[in-house]
């Protein structure tokens, strides 16, 4: 009878333990868009520079790659309808990267230690922050897949293939802002984020097939462009959101998005650790904690 009284109490702990970690995640979800919603700007920043790709640099290039069918398309396509799984992911890496900004604010006037400090597990906190980061980043590609349907470049979203996709991007979305966590472990000040623009994002976008497909870097001869982007986790991210608009086996590519944001994470956690990793650093008052 004792036995059963303690399974019961502690069934009730794990529960009680449980419905506080749910709410701790729902509570920081929430305050990330409530945040969001009074910035305005933010939104239609994150838009303007997708849109004017679309709308500018792809109708110079509309034609440029209807000289081949290749995977996942079964047709000659317009470069725009091409260009857009990339601009989604740049919404989503812009965000991403965008949220290791707002991770190191939050440091610097003392909101990360607070959250931190909650009497949760401090992955589960982090965890928490890359949930809204996506779920925000989720939220403006949406937008801008809106927009760009009504300036007529139209994604087969909707269809079969619709889970497909919502997983391809909601995984994308958190690898990203895996990555974004990560960064803001060593970006100590907000005045280093320009750095991070300069070395992270550019050349991730760049050197992916968010512009131009692989096969188009080999044939042209620039052998090392083609090499970079063949192991760059944000070409395998927009690849996997290409092929499952249209139905298509990714290859390797999920694999390498779902291992990123592994990798990513747990060293973001290990980092953010104040008793092991760069998170010794705060005790000669460097640490991210």
């Amino acid at each position: 009878m004792q036995g059963a009284v303690v399974s019961a109490a502690r069934g009730d702990g794990r529960r009680s333990g449980l419905a506080h970690a749910l709410q701790a995640l729902a509570a920081i979800v929430a305050r990330e868009l409530l945040k969001f919603s009074r910035q305005t700007g933010r939104l239609v920043s994150a838009l303007v520079r997708p849109l004017l790709w679309l709308a500018v640099f792809a109708a110079g290039f509309r034609n440029v790659f209807g000289v081949a069918i290749a995977e996942p398309y079964d047709t000659y396509i317009p470069y725009d309808v091409y260009i857009a799984p990339g601009l989604v992911g740049m919404v989503l890496l812009f965000n991403g990267m965008q949220s290791s900004l707002g991770m190191v604010y939050d440091r610097e006037m003392g909101l990360m230690r607070l959250l931190l400090t909650a009497p949760l597990p401090r992955p589960w906190l982090l965890f928490a922050k890359l949930v809204a980061t996506a779920v925000l980043s989720l939220a403006q590609a949406a937008a801008f897949v809106l927009v760009a349907a009504l300036l007529g470049t139209v994604l087969p979203v909707i269809g079969p293939q619709t889970p497909m996709v919502l997983l391809a991007a909601t995984a994308s979305a958190l690898m990203l802002g895996a990555l974004g966590l990560l960064l803001s472990v060593h970006i100590k000040q907000l005045e280093n984020f320009a750095g991070t623009m300069n070395f992270v994002i550019f050349p991730m976008y760049f050197l992916s097939t968010a512009l131009y497909p692989l096969w188009k870097l080999q044939e042209s001869g620039a052998e090392w462009v083609y090499r970079i982007a063949l192991f760059n986790p944000f070409t395998h991210a927009v690849e996997w959101m290409r092929f499952a608009l249209y139905g298509k086996d990714a290859g390797i590519s999920p694999w390498v998005v779902l291992g990123t944001l592994a990798a990513c994470f747990a060293l973001a956690a290990w980092g953010y650790d104040p008793q092991r990793g760069f998170g010794q650093l705060a005790k000669r008052g460097g640490g991210p904690a």
